[in-house]
């Protein structure tokens, strides 16, 4: 259990994350499963604000819809069965799409097809869903409160 403290009070770890963690360490499963039950009776892990942090750290990096539920899957969140996925559906995706690609790459339009693609992958690699991509690239010097997504 201590190593599992040790570990949680340095940041949030899911659930899974926890158990890869301390199964690598050496703990046999039950005795895994046993303390990680009891912390969550304790309140020092807590899926929920595993989620919520995540959520609250991808879009500070930039990141899309499909990349946060991408990394909420490898840590083994049921995204379906959380009420925190909330948090991230308020969130208006299209003005964090325009947000990243104004950082890479101005209020630039795309000068040809060629670089339409390059930074329409740009966008589809930070986890953009294609309508977004789509609606930054045709305008991208638009005020980005301007969407209602």
């Amino acid at each position: 259990m201590t190593i599992a403290l040790r570990l949680l009070a340095r940041r949030e770890y899911s659930r899974k994350e926890l158990q890869d963690k301390l199964l690598h360490a050496g703990f046999d499963n039950l005795q895994v499963h046993m303390v990680l039950d009891s912390l969550k009776a304790s309140g020092y892990q807590d899926d929920q604000r595993y989620l919520e942090m995540l959520t609250r750290t991808r879009l500070r990096q930039g990141h899309g819809p499909l990349r946060l539920r991408q990394d909420l899957q490898r840590a083994g969140v049921d995204v379906k069965e959380q009420d925190g996925m909330a948090a991230a559906q308020s969130v208006n995706w299209q003005v964090q799409a325009q947000a990243a690609y104004r950082k890479r790459f101005g209020n630039t339009a795309p000068e040809d097809a060629r670089e339409y693609a390059r930074r329409a992958r740009f966008l589809a690699g930070r986890g953009f869903l294609p309508e977004q991509i789509r609606r930054v690239l045709a305008d991208p010097g638009n005020n980005a409160d301007d969407f209602n997504d």
